[in-house]
Order: C-alpha cells, then sequence, then structure tokens
C-alpha cells in the first residue's frame, strides 16, 4: 500500500465553524488525517505544498441527501458520475437514498453499492437503509443487518408507509438499534397528486396543488409519534415557513428531532413556475415568498441546521413532458456551496454560519466524527475561491443530469481542491 502523502496548505482563510475558528493560517496534513494548524512541527516535510492565498479553506461539505440513480437507473446517472460531480462541488460525503433498483433493504445492495464508490474514489458514501421491505409501506425491512452492513439512517424517502401504526412500529424499531429515522413530511392524502404549492399561482395555472398542511400535518403527527416511541428523527426537505416554525417550537421543547432544507427552497418561489419550465417541478414544491423567508431564517438562527442538495439527477426525456408528467427534482450537487454562497451575499447569513450549515450541521445529525479540521479526524477539506464568479452552464455540469433551473446564473465561489482523507480528488485543473 501507497503511503499517504503529506500535505501543506498554506496561506488560506480556513474556516471550521465547529471549533470556532477563522483565520487566515496554513493547515498541515499527515497519512490521510488533519495533522494541525499554524506552524508546522520541525520534522515535518509535506510532499507537496498547495498555495491557498486568498482561498477559503473549509471542511469538506457533507449532502443528506442524493439520489444517485445506480442501481437500476443508471440512464440517469452512476454512482462515479455523480460523486465526481460532488468532489467538483467540494463534497466529501453523501448520503444516497435507497430508492433504487433493487431497493436498498438488504445488506447485498448495501455492499454493491459501497463497492462502486470505493472504486470510482472520489467520495464517502453513506447509503441510507429502506424503512421498509421493497419500500412498500407495509414490512418493515431488517435494520439490524442493514446497519451492520453500513446504512447510518433508514428512510422511506418519498414513500409513503400504510399508516401511523407502521409509521410507529417504524419508529420504535429503528431506535431500537440506535437508527436515525429521516422523514420526508408529506400526507399523501393531502398532497393529492398535487405538483406545485396550492394558491393563486396554481390556479392561474390550472395546475393540482399541494397544501401547505400536506407538511405541517406530517410534521405534527411525526413529532407525537417520536416522543411516543422514544425515536430520533429527522425531517428532511422542509419547504414551508409553518413547519419551521414547528421545528423550533420542538426544539425550545427538548424534542431530538433535527431538520435540513433543499438549498432550492430558499432561493426559488412558486412565481418561477410560471414559464411551465419542468426544470422548477420539485417535491415538495416551491412555495411562496414567506415561506422561503421563513426557511431562510429558521437556518439563520440554527433551527433548521443543515442545508441538503437534494440532487434528483435525470434524462432529457424526464422533464420534456408537460409539467404534471414531469418527475420532479433538481441536478444540485454542483451548485450546493455557490447558492448557498450566494445567502452570504444576501445577507442571510454570515461565512462561518454558511459553512457550518453544509459540513458540522450535518455531521452533527447524522452523529459522525466529520464536517471539523480537529487534529486527528480524517483529512476531509474544500478549498473554493469566494471572489471567483462563474455561470452555470449544462455543458459544463459534471453530473449526468442537466436538469437545473439555475443555468446561466451567475454563481459566487469555485471550487479549486477537493481531498478525502487526504488525497486529492478534484482539483480545478484536473
Amino acid at each position: 500500500m501507497k503511503k499517504k502523502k503529506d500535505i501543506s496548505i498554506l496561506g488560506g482563510r480556513v474556516i471550521d465553524p465547529a471549533n470556532g475558528i477563522d483565520q487566515l493560517t496554513d493547515l498541515h496534513i499527515t497519512g490521510g488525517k488533519i495533522l494541525c494548524l499554524g506552524e508546522a512541527p520541525n520534522d515535518f516535510q509535506p510532499d507537496y505544498t498547495i498555495d491557498a492565498k486568498d482561498h477559503i479553506v473549509c471542511p469538506g461539505l457533507i449532502d443528506l441527501c442524493a439520489n444517485l440513480r445506480e442501481p437500476g437507473a443508471e440512464h440517469k446517472a452512476t454512482i462515479a458520475s455523480e460523486t465526481l460531480a460532488a468532489a467538483s462541488g467540494g463534497i466529501t460525503t453523501l448520503c444516497c437514498t435507497p430508492d433504487t433498483y433493487p431497493v436498498i433493504d438488504s445488506p447485498a445492495v448495501v455492499g454493491q453499492i459501497r463497492h462502486k464508490a470505493r472504486k470510482a474514489g472520489f467520495c464517502r458514501l453513506l447509503p441510507q437503509g429502506a424503512l421498509t421491505q421493497a419500500m412498500d409501506g407495509e414490512r418493515l425491512s431488517e435494520m439490524a443487518a442493514l446497519k451492520a452492513a453500513g446504512c447510518i439512517t433508514v428512510t422511506n424517502t418519498y414513500t409513503p408507509l400504510a399508516n401511523t401504526l407502521v409509521q410507529r412500529r417504524a419508529m420504535e424499531y429503528a431506535s431500537t438499534f440506535d437508527l436515525l429515522t429521516v422523514i420526508r413530511p408529506e400526507d399523501q392524502h393531502l398532497s393529492n397528486h398535487g405538483c406545485v404549492h396550492e394558491g393563486k399561482v396554481a390556479d392561474r395555472m390550472g395546475l393540482p396543488g399541494i397544501p401547505e398542511a400536506a407538511e405541517t400535518v406530517a410534521v405534527a403527527r411525526d413529532l407525537a409519534l417520536a416522543e411516543t416511541t422514544g425515536a430520533v428523527i429527522h425531517f428532511h426537505a422542509l419547504s414551508s415557513a409553518s413547519a419551521a416554525r414547528t421545528m423550533a417550537w420542538a426544539k425550545r421543547e427538548g424534542r431530538q428531532v433535527s431538520a435540513d432544507v433543499a438549498i432550492h427552497q430558499l432561493h426559488l418561489t412558486e412565481l418561477d413556475i410560471e414559464g411551465f419550465d419542468a426544470n422548477f417541478h420539485v417535491r415538495p414544491p416551491l412555495r411562496n415568498d414567506s415561506d422561503r423567508d421563513g426557511l431562510r431564517e429558521a437556518v439563520a438562527n440554527n433551527v433548521i441546521q443543515a442545508i441538503c442538495s437534494d440532487h434528483q439527477p435525470h434524462e432529457a426525456d424526464a422533464k420534456s413532458s408537460p409539467f404534471p408528467d414531469t418527475e420532479p427534482g433538481i441536478s444540485g450537487l454542483e451548485t450546493l456551496l455557490p447558492l448557498t454562497l450566494k445567502l452570504v451575499e444576501q445577507g442571510v447569513l454570515d461565512m462561518s454560519s454558511a459553512i457550518a450549515r453544509l459540513t458540522c450541521g450535518p455531521a452533527d445529525i447524522l452523529g459522525l466524527p466529520l464536517g471539523r479540521l480537529t487534529p486527528k479526524y480524517a483529512a476531509d477539506i474544500c478549498i473554493f475561491n469566494p471572489h471567483k464568479r462563474w455561470q452555470v452552464a449544462s455543458d459544463k455540469l459534471l453530473s449526468a443530469g442537466k436538469n437545473s433551473p439555475f443555468i446561466g446564473w451567475e454563481m459566487p465561489g469555485r471550487v479549486t481542491h477537493t481531498l478525502l482523507k487526504g488525497r486529492l480528488v478534484y482539483s480545478e485543473k484536473g
């Protein structure tokens, strides 16, 4: 086995929110782990150096939700293509959803996915296990086996459970094995096959709407079930200000609950769908200005402690039908960091808080020793130029999915280097 190279990253603005660090300094790596910040030991001789002057050096980003499509939907994307796209966006750890073909409901599928991720080598991949077998919403999966195989959370993603009793049993079973239950809060009966936010825009466009209550009812129900079962739960992809307020209340009450928000919900609203562009078709739907502002406030106050990409790559045909018939989702890995930096430019977050929502925030939700530059921790590092501006273009995206509503947007911040366990997995110059 080759010796891991010793590296010095020189002269960057090192931001490590978990350790309260924001200063111009050097960072040194040995054996794939953080050695120290500041002056290196006298006997340290790096194999090579990275000049980080005028750049920000921070922990590698952690994305709590990405659908990588493989196995089963390789015509949309592959593990190799999407983990490379993640690395180019400064992401070193990805949680992938279990709605693959076959479903991630057995150790064999977990092993297959982890093997392909290791072979690609661009990113640490954390598979999420299915809450129910084949995601049928009824039969609980073998959660102990899934955890032993490497699943850190369990979820049924978009697939609703048969009833509230199954939801309760699933939470109880997951908590037995100390597994985080990840929930997309949506009442299937209230959503009623809608595709956009229920309101004046939906009425004007003649599109079936999903009321805000579809989310808020589900959040209230699952908070009650979590209190009954003692389960630790995480709400994925909140879309409404009302749900964010409920989260604030739950945290004040000391509930074992966390939440994330997809980055596009912090920038887009229902008004963006008026051109019938299916790239704006997402689930949960884009809601109104007050919802977007309420979500921004919750992120700023750390009520929502993580921002994710909710990455869902699609082939062109998936977005070419009439709006309600298209597949929802955005290809978002490569715009996660720059869209978060836009929030800094707009005064929603300071730089340290923005980086926290992409690093230590999600790491703490998962309970993993990641997202910080602590000595002896894995050297997962993102280096980016905050002054570099660039325009999103479909032919420049490394993801196999070009379905982004941000094509043509000017973005702040360009990743120049990404290191995974001290190994350079992406550099802007190749």
